[in-house]
């Protein structure tokens, strides 16, 4: 039996999340494990492990939220700029088999070793409140 998807049981209401945002297309949660302060995912509500196996035109529209999301991050936690990745396969490791695009904030002082920051472990109480913050942020496009 094929493990259950995390992002399908948090779409379920069978998993919390601290969220950002949702309509019928697509959630935007906070990271569980944030590289930085303010890092997001944006998942699409239908089910694809890969990019491979989404349409074209549903790529587009995943792709069409990330600049109003991006913008809704840096706004609310003073971000220097950002990052946007998304992995495909375990290769790449994608670590949750459903596709998602990571919006994760950079600071001028987050690498001074030209690494990534290490992930942390948020507490749940600290991210609703920063989605909350977020959410007053992200602009979204019009359907």
């Amino acid at each position: 039996m094929a493990k259950p998807c995390i992002f399908c049981s948090i779409l379920e209401g069978k998993l919390p999340s601290a969220q950002v945002y949702k309509d019928p297309d697509f959630l935007v949660i906070m990271d569980k494990y944030p590289i930085n302060r303010g890092h997001v995912l944006v998942i699409p509500t239908k089910h694809y492990d890969t990019l491979l196996q989404m349409p074209p035109a549903e790529v587009g529209k995943l792709y069409a939220m990330v600049p109003g999301v991006a913008k809704g991050v840096v706004s609310a936690v003073g971000a220097d700029g950002f990052n946007v990745g998304q992995n495909n396969g375990i290769a790449a490791n994608q670590i949750v088999p459903h596709v998602h695009v990571h919006v994760v904030p950079r600071f001028i002082d987050d690498s001074p070793d030209g690494k990534w920051p290490a992930r942390q472990v948020a507490q749940h109480d600290q991210l609703s409140s920063l989605a909350l913050k977020i959410r007053q942020k992200i602009t979204v496009p019009s359907k």
